[in-house]
């Protein structure tokens, strides 16, 4: 059996959930995609962005403590951060699909 998601260190039951909505279910598949798409996986599928989760990721991956990121590599992994979040913008709005932004946008459905 291989291992889980929350076998690499930092990551516990949350971040498994939130990696399996992803579409990743094992330790093995997370370190083969690297942090940084496995990051723009968990965006695409409805996780809010947030800084700490990104670096505590990449730092578990590297098998070192989510406080271990400081200085000129935290600063480094802020601007992959800003990248990985850039690229997907205007996949939602207010939790919508593109599709629905669009039809709300010509009034087909209702704005919320």
């Amino acid at each position: 059996m291989s291992d889980p998601v929350s076998a690499i260190p930092n990551l516990g039951p949350a971040s498994e959930r939130a990696f399996a909505r992803a579409g990743i279910h094992i330790a093995t598949d997370l370190r083969a995609i690297g942090p940084d798409e496995a990051y723009r996986r968990l965006l695409l599928s409805g996780t809010p962005p947030h800084f700490i989760g990104y670096y505590v990721l990449v730092m578990g991956l590297q098998g070192r403590p989510w406080n271990d990121c400081k200085g000129a590599e935290k600063a480094a992994l802020r601007k992959r951060f800003d990248a990985i979040t850039g690229s997907t913008l205007g996949t939602m709005e207010k939790g919508r699909s593109d599709l629905e932004a669009a039809l709300s946008f010509f009034g087909v459905v209702e704005k919320t």
